[in-house]
């Protein structure tokens, strides 16, 4: 049975049970002596001693005092942290090399944020940590037990972690890495259908952490019978999308890319009524109408459509005309 997040914090919550609060630290503020009673690998340290593992699956640079609120805040409450991280020990060599670091930290960076923006803060918090020592593959499956139920995790984060690792640590061999996460094939297969979706299909969303497990299934079959159409539009969405974050248009919600992917899967189609094949971005709109007349080619529109709409009729007619 796969172990959840949940069941490490009460595993560390018996092994906090009855400590003091934390220390304030050495005179040089680097660490703390563990509370009496405590185990011996429990120790508090200065978060500044700490490195993220290179294979830590969490993106460290995104994290802010608003998306770690609720941790700073329990935090403060509390005058310490609950649940230790996990870190291992680094080598002299590896120490050096990442700044005199002592530990590299496996399992808990929103806990080194919110530990490090309170020391910030003039508030005198240390980094509460379980040292252990752990292989590679040991500190992934370690790592994926914390992190497969937090809610801040992307899916996309957690696919692209799934198909380094594959390969990293299981050889490729898809069967034996689910059984060693202790989760089913199919269901790994399906992260690591997401990892390999083509990038342009990922910039066609607002943002990665928009694009889920479950997209990525719907998204296979489009792909598989007409990816150059598919991208063609996903490119074409992904303009859009930065246009958005220059503030010049709105953004394309998770329900349109989707919409418009599909129908540049399903292509274009004669309309009952219209006479010639119509291109547009989505099935609200008139789009485009291509009609020939012997060798010559006509298209017409509103003038009332967008640039936007317009661009996007235009994109998906080149593509019918040149690729289609």
């Amino acid at each position: 049975m796969a172990v959840t997040s949940r069941d490490d914090d009460d595993v560390f919550d018996q092994i906090l049970s009855g400590l003091g609060t934390a220390p304030e630290g050495g005179p040089d503020g680097t660490a703390g002596d563990a509370p009496a009673g405590a185990p011996a690998r429990l120790s508090w340290v200065d978060p500044a001693t700490c490195v993220m593992w290179g294979r830590h699956n969490r993106a460290y640079d995104k994290l802010t005092p608003e998306s770690c609120r609720e941790l700073i805040d329990s935090m403060r409450a509390q005058g310490r942290q609950e649940f230790p991280a996990v870190v291992r020990r680094l080598s002299p060599e590896a120490s050096a090399a990442r700044g005199g670091a002592l530990f590299e930290v496996i399992c808990g960076a929103r806990r080194h944020f919110a530990v490090s923006w309170l020391r910030a803060q003039g508030l005198g918090f240390l980094y509460l940590v379980e040292e252990r020592g752990l292989a590679d593959e040991e500190a992934f499956r370690l790592a994926d037990i914390e992190n497969r139920e937090r809610k801040d995790l992307s899916d996309l984060e957690r696919a692209r972690d799934y198909a380094d690792a594959l390969d990293l640590y299981y050889g490729g061999r898809q069967r034996t890495m689910a059984q060693r996460l202790e989760v089913s094939e199919a269901w790994l297969s399906r992260y690591l259908q997401l990892a390999r979706l083509p990038a342009e299909i990922v910039e066609a969303f607002a943002s990665a952490g928009e694009l889920k497990e479950l997209h990525a299934r719907a998204l296979r079959p489009m792909l598989a019978e007409a990816e150059h159409k598919v991208i063609a539009e996903a490119r074409a969405i992904a303009r859009e999308q930065e246009r958005a974050r220059r503030g010049e248009g709105d953004a394309v919600h998770t329900a349109r890319v989707l919409s418009r992917l599909r129908g540049a899967w399903k292509g274009p189609k004669p309309d009952k009524g219209v006479r010639g094949l119509v291109f547009r971005r989505s099935q609200h709109e008139s789009g485009v109408v291509m009609r020939r007349k012997g060798r010559s080619v006509t298209l017409e529109f509103s003038d009332s459509l967008s640039e936007a709409a317009l661009r996007a009729a235009l994109e998906a007619y080149l593509e019918h005309r040149f690729r289609g």
